[in-house]
C-alpha cells in the first residue's frame, strides 16, 4: 500500500505536484459546524482516527462527516457565519481556498502532520495536498460536493 506523509512544511508536496495526473481544486463555500476540542483525544473520520489537542478545531460537515482542523490552519480555512463570535463554536463557512488533488486507483494510506494519525483511502479517493504542508484524504462523493476542479 502506497504511503504518504505530511511534511507540516508550508507548500506542495512532490508526491501531488508532480504527479501527472494532479489537478488544481479550489474548496466551495459550504456551511459546518464546529466546536473546539476543549482537552487531547481522538475523533473518528470516515479515514480513522485522528488525536486531536486542546483549541483544534472539530469540524462537522453537512452529511456528519468529521475531521479535525489545527487552530493554527482553522482561520485561513473558515469563516464564522456570526461576525460577533469568531473563534467560538457554532457555525462557520469554508473558504475558497486552493489545493492540489489527485484522484487515487488503489488503496493508499496517509500520516498527518501530527505525525501520529493515520488515515486509509479507498480506490477512487482523492489525496489532496492543502499546501500548508498537510495531506488529507477525500472521498470521491465528498470531494464531488465540496470541490470545484480548477482549468
Amino acid at each position: 500500500m502506497r504511503v504518504f506523509r505530511s511534511t507540516g512544511r508550508a507548500g506542495f508536496s512532490d508526491a501531488v505536484r508532480d504527479h501527472p495526473d494532479c489537478v488544481e481544486a479550489r474548496k466551495l463555500e459550504r456551511g459546518v459546524d464546529v466546536d473546539f476540542a476543549e482537552a487531547t483525544g481522538l475523533i473518528d473520520t470516515r479515514e480513522g482516527a485522528v488525536h486531536v489537542r486542546t483549541g483544534d478545531a472539530i469540524v462537522t460537515g453537512p452529511e456528519g462527516d468529521r475531521w479535525r482542523v489545527s487552530r493554527q490552519h482553522f482561520a485561513d480555512k473558515y469563516a464564522s457565519r456570526d461576525a460577533t463570535r469568531p473563534n467560538a463554536a457554532g457555525p462557520y463557512v469554508s473558504r475558497p481556498y486552493r489545493v492540489l488533488a489527485r484522484r487515487m486507483s488503489d488503496a493508499f494510506e496517509v500520516w498527518l502532520a501530527d505525525g501520529v494519525s493515520r488515515l486509509t483511502g479507498r480506490p477512487g479517493d482523492w489525496l489532496v495536498d492543502y499546501g500548508d504542508g498537510s495531506l488529507g484524504i477525500v472521498a470521491a462523493d465528498v470531494f464531488a460536493d465540496t470541490y470545484e476542479i480548477l482549468g
